[in-house]
């Protein structure tokens, strides 16, 4: 038997097949396209991104707009989000019918990727470390752990195409060098239990690069290399700035590499894929809408055909997105982006979505939502050619000349902020969500502190509403 033929072999028993199809430099960590096959799901092309859901959905669209209207490969969803019942309780998702309960628990179509990881992107710092068993998550129901068995357990059932294996992170502090040396040899050991229990290959497993020093995981990356690349099918960078210590010459460079570093802007995913990264979580797409920015770059530069008008010739940078708040978008009847093909540009006009915004309505997120996956889509799409082309270093050039570094400050008022998602600071901590109305008499200051339940209780009384209402 060829050897080609038995790799051919190999790659059909597995859930995931990683192709690489055109390397700047294979003898370096450079930028590459790749494809990423995974049974029953639509082939990705990389570089290429995952959206990021909340609580299973993604932000702001339905399923069935995601199916008509947007373009990006799957989905990153946080087991955490799904353990929502203290206790020994069984979350609703472990009751969910059929093959695959990621998809049927969030309606989402059958040719989206789903990924599993245990913990959001960003995640919530915890209040309490992980332990040498299980780590700290952040719950609905506030902080609890999860340990390593637990995760198998919710993997086998989940069945997720894509499994992120435990990391010791430990997320929004830095490690001490007691703390360093316990990390990769955690790591280490979670990920060996996750490959034992799983069966017959599924689901595919990636394995964490921690954000520590590559010398003090160095042990652990070679363990990778020599003893684990056959079984792992993929690798996941909490620092992408590892990349280039990770030697091009092992097993490990012919796997996929997911970046969870939380890029915060198109030039950070530009760096990363010049070093190689593959595949993305991009936080910034949803913090851009949720601030009513719609990002408006595109690669190498600003379009000059078919009419448009250049942008970006002249000394100062462009903005990498329009901030729809300013009243200055009130009366144009121009798309988000000229030339944008995605549904919000094709069926309407800056005035409608800025008029949404004002008015509170959640159509007007929606369309900026679509808006910016369309235009994260077309603007992974221009990479891949241009790494055909041979022309990536040059066109990252440009683009960092025609573009500023960072992303808009926003200036307006998001839709509501959801809980979960953030840790309390405690009695002196301010309100997330502006308050919705304005007490008789006050001031917008007082509409804006805190009134305990009892208190307004008993002003409630004063005023004579209770009786009133039991009238």
């Amino acid at each position: 038997m060829s050897i080609s033929t038995t790799v051919q072999r190999s790659k059909e028993l597995k859930e995931l097949v990683f192709d690489i199809i055109k390397h700047a430099d294979a003898a370096l960590s450079s930028a590459r396209i790749g494809k990423l096959s995974v049974a029953g799901r639509k082939d990705l092309e990389t570089p290429n991104f995952f959206s990021l859901s909340s609580r299973g959905a993604v932000p702001h669209l339905t399923p069935d707009v995601i199916s008509a209207h947007t373009q990006f490969g799957g989905v990153y969803m946080a087991l955490e989000d799904f353990i929502e019942r203290a206790g020994n309780a069984t979350p609703p998702i472990m009751n969910c019918p059929g093959p695959f309960p990621l998809h049927t628990f969030a309606a989402l179509p059958p040719s989206l990727i789903t990924l599993l990881a245990p913990r959001r992107t960003p995640a919530v710092t915890a209040a309490v470390g992980n332990s040498n068993n299980a780590i700290s998550i952040f719950t609905s129901n506030g902080f609890q752990t999860l340990s390593n068995k637990a995760y198998i357990n919710y993997a086998e059932k989940l069945h997720p195409d894509i499994a992120v294996a435990l990391a010791d992170i430990p997320h929004g502090s830095v490690p001490g060098t007691k703390r360093v040396t316990k990390m990769a040899d955690r790591t280490q050991g979670w990920l060996t239990e996750l490959l034992s229990g799983r069966k017959e290959g599924k689901p595919a497993i990636f394995a964490p690069i921690l954000s520590i020093d590559f010398l003090d995981q160095s042990e652990y990356i070679n363990e990778l290399a020599d003893e684990f690349a056959d079984d792992i099918d993929g690798l996941a960078f909490y620092d992408s700035n590892l990349l280039p210590d990770i030697p091009e010459t092992t097993a490990l460079s012919r796997l996929p590499k997911l970046s969870l570093d939380e890029p915060s802007s198109p030039r950070h995913i530009l760096r990363q894929i010049s070093l190689g990264m593959d595949l993305f979580t991009i936080p910034f797409v949803g913090f851009a809408t949720d601030a009513g920015i719609a990002l408006d770059f595109q690669f190498p530069r600003p379009s000059q055909e078919e009419g448009i008008v250049s942008k970006g010739t002249g000394s100062a940078p462009l903005p990498l997105g329009i901030d729809m708040w300013s009243t200055s978008h009130s009366t144009s009847l121009t798309p988000l982006s000229i030339g944008c093909p995605c549904y919000a540009c094709r069926s309407h006009h800056r005035a409608f979505i800025q008029h949404l915004l004002s008015a509170k309505e959640m159509l007007g997120w929606a369309l900026i939502q679509i808006h910016n996956y369309t235009t994260m889509s077309t603007f992974f799409h221009s990479i891949r050619e241009s790494i055909r082309n041979k022309t990536f270093e040059s066109d990252c050039e440009e683009f960092a000349r025609a573009y500023e570094s960072e992303l808009p400050e926003k200036s307006g008022q998001g839709p509501r902020v959801r809980g979960y998602n953030f840790k309390s600071e405690g009695p002196v901590e301010q309100k997330k969500n502006k308050a919705p109305w304005l007490p008789l008499g006050g001031d917008d200051q007082v509409a804006q502190s805190v009134v305990p339940s009892d208190e307004l209780a008993g002003k409630l009384e004063e005023m004579g509403v209770t009786e009133q209402a039991d009238q």
